[in-house]
């Protein structure tokens, strides 16, 4: 399915990385590992806000410490940490431009449902266990067979919902869609205010030209173009953050999370005293062992799938899918990606994904581990000058998510709507990764819906077992609430 125009290697290197086979250049690869840091920087502050502000059992943040904004300096050394580390092996083992970092969404789950009833080194261990697990998984060549199974018409839709996902992410972040009545609202009351806004459309436009143009790191160029502009405008405008120290809307016409201004100290000293901070089993006795392992069968569905849709999105996404329609080094990846989840739980900053966002450097040309190389060294540069990561705002960053969530929506195309039995669940597939703001909901959604129809329709053999397998396994997700309430959990 490839259709890159290959070359001779020029060196091991290019060879072994596929860099000419890949139709991509040394440039490109740097380029899109530093758009693709630029675009998911923001979780080296965000991180630390969520993991480092909750409380566990013994009224205690993580470190036990009983002041917030040590942890918060904790929590965003580590998370620079692992994010830098497992994403330069994602670029060495998995050959692949993925970038991996603490995964939202599995880092509100740690801090707001697991820390309050127990420990965090006891929540950090169920981490590192759920991340044994999937690596158990991927070894045994269970992960790589699931995704075979999956029909193909199915995957593009996964791609498709990932696009329209990182789409709505930006069009969130930047403050554009917002929470309203009855349910989103554009902008500010319905309408565009503020120069934050404002730096947003401006960003947009010229990255949209620049891509339309093909101007060589359009992308890249937008984003930094944009940031300039943004720390002229709070130089003049003064405009301030949009949340204040508690976290409440003080200004609804604010900078979304970080404010475009020069730190005060360009240097800070990285504090690790998080890492091995992590106790296995602990939770088991706290709160039961089918509490436990239903919270550690939460984790690991979200993360097994998660990855799973991420990596084929972003090979389609970047033509690199072979002519069996596989991803080449998926084995690899998974591994990496395994390894993540338990150094992110060994670590304290939460389990470790593959990040959507990487479509952002793919966009700009990134097709090889080169790129991820390069974006987990500036992870790791961050560590040092975290006071930099905090220049660029959301509104700058956010038009190439937009973009990209464009680019990636073209693959609607490879799929069929005129088939209702492929067509349905594909849209709901699609739909309700942005709605609902998981990428496992929509590939579940789907999943147990075209299984469903496929029983209806009296086309049961046209079932893989492993497709009943994991179609069983989403139900289990879904009504996981009164599973628990069954057992007597909740």
């Amino acid at each position: 399915m490839a259709s890159t125009t290959s070359a001779p290697p020029t060196s091991g290197a290019d060879r072994y990385f596929e860099l000419s086979a890949r139709g991509s250049t040394y440039g490109r690869e740097i380029r899109g590992g530093f758009v693709t840091f630029f675009t998911m920087a923001y979780i080296v502050v965000l991180n630390p806000l969520i993991i480092g502000t909750a409380k566990d059992m013994n009224d205690q943040f993580i470190g036990g410490n009983t002041d917030p904004v040590v942890s918060i300096a904790q929590v965003a050394a580590v998370t620079a940490l692992v994010a830098g580390v497992m994403t330069i092996l994602m670029g060495v083992i998995g050959r692949f431009p993925i970038a991996i970092a603490a995964g939202l969404g599995l880092n509100g789950f740690v801090a707001f449902t697991l820390a309050p009833q127990m420990t965090w080194a006891d929540a950090m261990g169920l981490v590192v266990l759920e991340g044994l697990l999937i690596l158990l998984l991927v070894l045994t060549g269970f992960r790589s067979a699931v995704f075979t199974a999956v029909p193909e018409q199915l995957k593009y839709a996964i791609g498709v919902g990932i696009g329209l996902f990182i789409t709505i992410i930006g069009l969130v972040d930047s403050g554009i869609v917002r929470s309203g009545v009855p349910l989103i609202s554009f902008g500010v009351f319905g309408e565009l205010q503020g120069w934050p806004t404002f730096t947003f459309v401006f960003g947009l436009l010229l990255t949209i030209i620049l891509v339309v143009r093909k101007v060589k790191g359009a992308i890249l160029i937008g984003i930094l173009a944009t940031t300039v502009l943004a720390i002229i405008i709070e130089a003049v405008a003064k405009v301030g953050p949009m949340k204040d120290a508690t976290g409440a809307v003080a200004n609804a016409s604010g900078w979304g999370l970080n404010v475009p201004r020069m730190p005060d100290t360009i240097i800070s000293s990285p504090d690790l005293s998080l890492l091995g901070q992590f106790n296995l089993f602990g939770s088991f006795q706290i709160i039961g062992v089918v509490a436990a392992v239903l919270a550690i069968f939460s984790l690991m569905l979200s993360d097994f799938f998660d990855t799973m849709g991420t990596a084929f999105g972003l090979a389609t996404e970047a033509d690199l899918l072979d002519e069996q329609g596989q991803i080449p080094h998926f084995e690899s990846i998974l591994v990496v990606d395994s390894l993540a989840a338990v150094a992110g739980g060994a670590a304290s900053s939460s389990s470790n994904t593959s990040y959507i966002e990487s479509a952002a450097g793919i966009g700009e040309g990134a097709r090889t581990g080169i790129a991820s190389i390069v974006t987990g060294v500036l992870f790791l540069v961050a560590m040092l000058f975290s006071p930099l990561v905090t220049i660029v705002p959301y509104e700058a960053a956010t038009p190439a998510l937009v973009i990209v969530g464009f680019l990636m929506m073209t693959q609607v195309r490879h799929i069929d709507f005129t088939d209702y039995s492929i067509g349905i669940p594909a849209f709901l597939t699609i739909v309700l990764m942005p709605f609902t703001y998981s990428i496992t909901n929509g590939i579940g959604a789907g999943f147990v819906t075209w299984v469903v129809i496929k029983l209806a329709t009296g086309k049961a053999k046209d079932i893989n077992w492993l497709m009943w397998v994991i179609s069983l396994a989403f139900l289990a997700y879904f009504c996981i609430y009164p599973i628990e309430v069954l057992l007597g959990v909740k």
